[in-house]
Order: structure tokens, then sequence, then C-alpha cells
């Protein structure tokens, strides 16, 4: 009896350490994180996520893009997810909506490598989708703008700034094409002199010493100074770790069943062509349905 519970006793706080020590590294992973991005710039989606979740701070940022003073946000949220039950989720970097109504999504990619115009294409089409409620009409879409920040020039023509235009027609007889989706190419490379360009400079810097940017500075400031600011790298940090071990789990289950249902396919091929079995015996055997069985039945090569 001593024995046993000598035993019971070490293995609990075998499982306490194991469960400190994994508490110890989540903590560390997390540390650095939130760190990292405290020192990222704001080409970094994760912070200019953060950043821009501040209403004052997103509206500078839409007000020079768009080269308006009576933009007014209403709402912003980061890192918000779009969802779709038929294909992919989509996450928006910043999502946010003004007085007027207009949807805006702003976007930060630093991989030339990505088709953008049809990126830039499925995100209106999923703004436009978890916009439009059934039952309502068309014409009560809202405009949607897609504000797509990169690091280089994607288009090469040396501009700050490209906004894409819809024409019926070409030549001098052409008619604007209003259909409410709006896409604005900006990237921190090129410098035309202008106010978004300044932006952009200063986008690549994040400099918390640098007040140049009115609302967005001050945010900047708050998030890479002051200890709220590193709470909310904090709190981000967190939840990223979080939804990267869920993923992670998630994978781990997928890839789990697909071996299973691998396996279990190669157990059915060889008791087919042992031909001792029914359809109905090997799929009692395999705990799967007949149907199922026929299928993997008529997917077999056939023998020489």
């Amino acid at each position: 009896m001593e024995r046993t519970t000598t035993t019971t006793t070490k293995a609990a706080a075998r499982t306490t350490a194991l469960n400190q020590a994994q508490q110890q590294i989540r903590a560390e992973a997390i540390r650095k994180s939130a760190e990292s991005m405290r020192s990222s710039n704001l080409l970094n989606d994760s912070f200019v996520s953060i950043a821009l979740e501040d209403t004052d701070a997103c509206q500078h940022v839409l007000r020079t893009i768009l080269d308006t003073d009576d933009l007014n946000v209403v709402s912003v949220k980061g890192q918000y997810r779009l969802l779709n039950l038929t294909a992919k989720d989509s996450v928006l970097d910043v999502f946010a909506q003004d007085s007027r109504g207009r949807l805006m999504n702003v976007e930060i990619q630093r991989k030339d490598t990505v088709d953008h115009a049809k990126r830039t294409r499925y995100y209106s089409s999923m703004i436009d989708k978890s916009s439009l409620d059934k039952g309502t009409d068309y014409e009560d879409l809202p405009d949607v703008y897609i504000i797509y920040i990169s690091e280089t020039d994607l288009w090469n023509a040396g501009k700050t700034i490209y906004k894409v235009e819809k024409m019926l027609g070409s030549g001098k007889s052409a008619i604007p094409y209003d259909d409410g989706s709006h896409v604005i190419y900006v990237n921190a490379k090129v410098d035309d002199g202008s106010e978004v360009a300044k932006m952009m400079k200063y986008f690549k810097s994040a400099d918390p010493d640098d007040m140049s940017q009115g609302a967005l500075s001050k945010r900047v400031r708050y998030l890479k100074r002051e200890e709220g600011g590193y709470k909310l790298m904090s709190a981000e940090a967190e939840k990223l770790y979080n939804l990267g071990v869920e993923e992670g789990i998630e994978k781990g289950i997928a890839q789990s069943e697909e071996i299973k249902a691998k396996e279990i396919a190669e157990a059915v091929t060889r008791m087919l062509r042992l031909g001792k079995l029914t359809i109905q015996e090997i799929a009692e055997c395999q705990g799967i349905s007949e149907s199922e069985v026929r299928k993997i039945e008529a997917g077999m090569p056939q023998q020489a």
C-alpha cells in the first residue's frame, strides 16, 4: 500500500513539473512574440492591426490615403475574420466602417509572389457576401474600399498610390463605371513627395519619437513606450499563440484521420483481393458502409 502511494505521489509530482515547464515555455513564447511585435513597423500585419484598432489612428490613415477630411470612422476591428461555410475563411488585417456606412479594408502585403489583383477581388467579394443580409436588395450593398499597402511598387510604374478606375468603353467616349467597389494600391517604396508617401515613410520606421502623423503617431508611441501598450501587445501575442495551438491540433486531427482512412482503404483492398469475405462482412469488419467498400473496390487497379 505504501509503495503504491509513493508511486502515485511521484507520478503527480512529474505531472506538476511537466505542467509548470509547459507554462514557462508558453509564457516565454508569448513574451518574445509581444516584444517582436512591439519592435515591428507598420508593415507588419499583426502590429498594424493593433495600431489601427484605435479609431483616430485608423481615421488618420484613411483620410490621408483617400485625401479627404470629412471621413469619420465609427468602428474598426483588427484581424477581423469573415466566416465562409463553403470555402476558407478570410482574415482582414483592418476592417473599418465610416459614418456614411462605407466599409474599408486595409491590407498589408509584403510578398511579391501573390496574385494581388485576384486577392483584392476575393476580399471584396467576401465583404460583399458578409454585408448583404438575406432578403435585402442589391442597392443596399455598401461601398467597399480595399486599401492594399505593399512594401514594394507592385506595378512598377513609379507611383506611391494607384487607384483602380473602371470604365465602360475606352478613349474619349469612355463612361465611368461605378459599382461601389474601390481598390487602391499604396506602396512604401516610391517617394513622390505626397502626404501619402510621407505616411508610408513613417510606416517603415514606426518611430515612437516621430509625432508627424498625428493620431497614428500617438497610437504607435502608446504601443511602444507605455505600459498599457505593452499589455495590448501581450494580449495579442497570447491570442496568436492560442490560435496557433488550435490550428496545430486541427491539423493533427486532420492528418490522423487521413492516415486512418488510408489504412482502412489498404485493409479493405487486401480483403477484397483475398475474396473470402462479402462486401457486407468487410464493411462490418472495418466499421464503414458497404458503399464505401464498393468505392474502394472501384478504385482498385486491375491485376495483370
